[in-house]
């Protein structure tokens, strides 16, 4: 398994709109995706998980999943601020 720890960049943190682009990308992984804040892991192509982790701008998530382009791509969307 591969995994990065990222800092989130959305103004408002993962809400909706970031976190539903968030699992969608994730859903089409060739792997499993989960993605962990603190203590708590979830999947990652479940909008309602994500959104559950209360990720707000500059918290640190950490990416994890045997797909090396989805990852590439999960990295990207959490470096960019959809809010903006």
């Amino acid at each position: 398994m591969a995994e990065r720890t990222v800092t989130v960049e959305s103004s408002h943190g993962l809400h909706a709109r970031p976190a539903s682009l968030f699992a969608q990308a994730a859903g089409r992984a060739s792997a499993p995706v989960t993605v962990t804040k603190g203590d708590k892991q979830v999947n990652a192509a479940s909008i309602l998980s994500v959104i559950s982790l209360g990720v707000s701008k500059g918290d640190t998530v950490t990416i994890t999943t045997d797909d090396e382009a989805a990852l590439d791509e999960l990295e990207q969307l959490l470096a960019t601020d959809h809010d903006a």
